[in-house]
């Protein structure tokens, strides 16, 4: 699962045409994603709600923060937001759920830390 948490946070720092081969390459067709600012249905979708973060946080990185904790055919994890090689600004927490294929299929996530 440490494998798939870090193919989603290499799909949340990515953009341009590769962001559309990594989603089709990971998450499943009926992928959903769902946090306190957004519920989408379908990798088309997922790949606008990314854009959209990458548009708001012009060039910052999603990093894994802490241990990946796993059983069965989900994982939850924390990530950060935040300019390269820095403290995150933003911090999250999440839980992945894979399908038989191994590709990503639900994401529920939540926010822990946001700037006032």
């Amino acid at each position: 699962m440490t494998d798939i948490v870090t193919r989603y946070l290499d799909t949340w720092n990515t953009t341009g045409e590769e962001l559309t081969d990594l989603l089709a390459e990971h998450w499943s067709d009926d992928c959903v994603y769902v946090d306190p600012l957004a519920e989408v249905q379908g990798r088309e979708a997922v790949g606008a709600t990314i854009r959209a973060v990458h548009a708001q946080f012009p060039g910052f990185v999603f990093t894994q923060v802490g241990e990946v904790d796993a059983h069965h055919q989900q994982a939850r994890f924390q990530w950060g937001l935040g300019p390269a090689g820095e403290e995150p600004l933003i911090i999250g927490f999440d839980v992945v759920v894979v399908d038989a294929d191994q590709r990503i299929r639900d994401v529920r996530g939540f926010l822990d830390k946001v700037p006032a």
